[in-house]
């Protein structure tokens, strides 16, 4: 298995700070995009202990396997599932533990997206709003839900494309780490394809954009690095109300 990684993180056009981050680590074939939250520099705070802490947990248990976890295995996912869970609710203990000790950081958060390249399979862990999405014969398709009101709205009840637009509460998210003392992690495993690419971003890029017009820019574009520089270029230039990160993966078997 080899994995082709390019990612990229920008201000955006109405932000002075960025408060995304993200992670590329290919010994562990893992990348994470973590979207902080909480204003000054706390959310930029947040996103960089998340993105640091699921990294090093995965290092920790790729050297030693009898290494001690700090929550217990659910029973009803395996060894892989059970690591991301593990090291984003690790994540979100060390946040909420921060903010607790550190009053100028109180009520900060971040979403956090992970894509794990394993041997029996590619396993997505989530929180919050940030997405992940992959893209397969020249179609890309959005893998995690969007822990948002809005998305709840839209799971409840049927609104029309007007009142998706002009719903008041866009921003609004409904799970963060950081905002809890424990956190419910949704991991969701996919089979990968020969040249699969999985597309990681914060909503500074799919807020911004539509899926039509990422699906576009990855049918165009195999190079993975000039991709993201088009996507993040594109976000701008609709506005760029948001920082926006973007991290591309793509697999092949051999």
């Amino acid at each position: 298995m080899r994995i082709e990684v390019a990612g990229s993180t920008h201000v955006g056009m109405k932000r002075n700070h960025n408060e995304d981050n993200y992670l590329v680590l290919p010994e562990e074939n893992l990348v994470v995009v973590a979207d902080g939250m909480g204003g000054h520099s706390s959310g930029e705070i947040a996103s960089r202990i998340a993105v640091d802490e699921l990294g090093e947990f995965f290092r920790l248990t790729s050297k030693d396997q009898d290494a001690t976890w700090p929550f217990k295995m659910d029973k009803q996912r395996n060894y892989d599932e059970n690591r991301l869970a593990t090291g984003i609710k690790l994540a979100n203990a060390r946040i909420f533990e921060r903010a607790t000790v550190d009053t100028k950081y109180k009520g900060m958060g971040t979403t956090i997206v992970s894509v794990h390249f394993a041997e029996n399979g590619v396993y997505v862990g989530h929180v919050g709003d940030s997405r992940v999405y992959f893209f397969r014969g020249g179609i890309l398709q959005q893998v995690t839900e969007d822990h948002s009101l809005l998305n709840d709205y839209l799971k409840a009840k049927k609104l029309t494309p007007e009142e998706i637009e002009n719903f008041p509460h866009k921003n609004v998210i409904v799970r963060a780490l950081g905002m809890k003392e424990q956190v419910q992690v949704d991991v969701t495993r996919v089979d990968p394809l020969e040249n699969d690419v999985f597309l990681l971003c914060s909503d500074g890029l799919s807020g911004m954009i539509s899926d039509a017009q990422m699906q576009d820019i990855l049918s165009r574009t195999p190079e993975l690095e000039k991709a993201c520089g088009q996507l993040i270029d594109l976000a701008n230039a609709a506005g760029g109300n948001d920082n926006v990160t973007c991290v591309l993966a793509r697999y092949h078997a051999a």
